[in-house]
């Protein structure tokens, strides 16, 4: 008789040099084609860059305040009432904010051209970590508009 199998979500295991979770769901974000081996790579490469950079601090706390400061607490949504369409601002749930800063941070540092990611990821934690950078003007537009838009909020879901 054949094995049962069960649609069930497996669990994210913790990322082998510092036992984060939440390092390892960033290297499986910064992965392409399956290579996790260089996305590990590049980002403890990114980690003692940044250990560098911010002695006093460990490079995974640097990570983790980063991640924190990217989050968004609000966003807009497209909302169609009759036949127009408003920006209408929404609160964001925890797993959607952790991912649009993984997101962004990512998106900032490949935005980085003409050199390897690792400096271009430690530069955007450090920059991140100090509410500095490309990743945290995202995060302000995006408030900006829910706080330019809130006039609307009464559209909400």
């Amino acid at each position: 008789m054949a094995k049962q199998f069960t649609a069930s979500r497996t669990q994210l295991r913790p990322d082998a040099r510092y036992g984060s979770v939440l390092a390892s769901k960033f290297i499986n974000c910064l992965m392409h084609d399956g290579k996790k081996s260089i996305a590990e790579r590049a980002f403890y490469e990114a980690l003692d860059l940044v250990s560098k950079r911010v002695p006093e601090v460990s490079p995974i706390e640097v990570f983790k305040q980063a991640v924190d400061h990217v989050k968004p607490s609000i966003e807009v949504r497209s909302k169609r009432v009759g036949g127009a369409t408003y920006q209408v601002p929404t609160p964001v749930n925890q797993k959607r904010q952790q991912t649009l800063a993984i997101r962004w941070i990512l998106a900032a540092a490949r935005g980085r051209t003409g050199r390897p990611i690792a400096p271009s990821l430690a530069d955007e934690f450090v920059a991140a970590y100090k509410r500095e950078g490309t990743a945290m003007t995202t995060r302000e537009n995006i408030h900006r508009m829910a706080e330019a838009n809130k006039a609307f909020a009464h559209f909400a879901w």
